[in-house]
């Protein structure tokens, strides 16, 4: 195969996901917009003998890239969040990468960072509640995998060849950017039966209480986002993080939206008329993602969390999906955690817990590349 790489159009980049079964949410061309402090650019890459072959014009893969400028000097970050969308497994993977690096230099680029939607292991819940109930067994990695990749171990070994350097994990999985462990559901060859038979029997009761109890799970429109923002700041309160704006959540909607009717969704989890929880989900494909979530303080025993997350996987299904993400998790299997709590609620689908390669830099710049490192440390 003989690649070439060049700025596409969003159209061409568009169309391309679209002939996939699923990508990143982070790599279609609407999020751009969602991240628009960033300068963006979509990139392709192209087999040129096929050029005249396909609809696509020899288009075999694209990458969404975010420029960030660093304060006083007319240098970026590049960065491919989730990305690129390419043949990940390719021998050949330094022909894919070596034109990136390069282009991404001319653009004035000092430190390139990426994440292969590569997954290198996996663990089921059974696996997982082993796990939990072991004391000597403090974090996912020190329970045997119930599926490893290979092919990842090659990828990884690939990349530091080529001098890309694996992003710290800070010992839980969040050092990275975006999380390099997830919670996933997987639909795909199962009936609903099937994943409602994966609960456990928690979760089982706490649908049936949600129902008994009147909890009704709806879903909202853009309007509805102030209700939703009400019920995340409250969340952000009770479990120290920052909240995002309301105009945030407004754009990531309008932009998503206008790109794909079906990208974003809202639920919203009602009891006697009132909105307790909340909930966002993201739709490229057959890959569907339980993005943001919120909840009220008061009425949590009527379970809405669980109602909302049982509709929202039962539309995942209805939607053909082959996955329902839960996203991010820590690898954190001690009690005593502060985020245990993340790992537990969402084992208790009877999903499976998959790391990923993480988030790898190349520095450009070697000299930028350090400070940057020092600034982003003393954040």
């Amino acid at each position: 195969m003989s690649l070439t790489l060049r700025t596409i159009s969003r159209e061409q980049h568009l169309a391309y996901i679209q002939s996939l079964p699923s990508a990143s949410h982070m790599q279609v061309p609407a999020w751009a917009d969602v991240k628009n402090e960033w300068r963006s650019e979509s990139l392709g890459w192209f087999d040129d003998r096929n050029s005249g072959l396909d609809k696509h014009g020899g288009l075999v893969g694209v990458g969404l890239v975010l420029y960030r400028q660093i304060p006083k000097v007319k240098r970026y970050l590049a960065y491919l969040p989730e990305g690129p969308v390419i043949n990940w497994y390719a021998p050949n993977l330094d022909e894919w990468l070596t034109p990136l690096l390069s282009h991404l230099k001319q653009q004035g680029a000092f430190t390139v960072k990426m994440g292969p939607p590569v997954v290198i292991r996996r663990w089921d819940s059974v696996a997982i509640k082993s796990g939990i109930a072991d004391p000597d067994v403090k974090r996912l990695r020190d329970v045997e995998a119930t599926v490893i990749e290979p092919r990842a171990f090659e990828v990884a070994d690939r990349l530091r060849r080529m001098g890309w350097q694996q992003g710290e994990d800070g010992g839980a999985g969040f050092g990275d950017v975006q999380p390099r462990y997830v919670f996933q559901v997987p639909l795909e060859n199962r009936s609903l039966e099937d994943v409602q038979k994966g609960f456990n029997q928690l979760w089982r009761r706490n649908i049936k209480k949600a129902e008994k109890l009147g909890v009704e799970v709806v879903q909202g429109g853009y309007d509805d986002l102030p209700v939703w923002q009400e019920l995340y700041e409250v969340t952000a309160v009770r479990d120290h993080f920052r909240p995002r704006p309301l105009s945030y959540f407004q754009r990531m909607w309008t932009a998503l939206n206008s790109e794909d009717p079906n990208r974003m969704r809202l639920y919203l989890a009602t009891h006697e008329g009132e909105a307790v929880a909340a909930a966002t989900m993201l739709i490229v494909g057959g890959h569907v993602w339980y993005s943001y979530g919120a909840s009220a303080n008061h009425k949590r025993e009527v379970r809405p969390s669980n109602a909302m997350q049982w509709r929202m996987l039962r539309d995942a299904y209805a939607l053909g999906a082959s996955v329902y993400d839960l996203r991010g998790i820590s690898d954190s299997l001690d009690e005593s955690d502060h985020l245990f709590g993340l790992i537990q609620f969402k084992v208790g689908t009877g999903g499976q817990a998959a790391e990923y390669l993480g988030e790898w830099d190349f520095p450009l710049n070697k000299l930028l590349h350090k400070a940057l490192d020092i600034y982003m440390s003393r954040r």
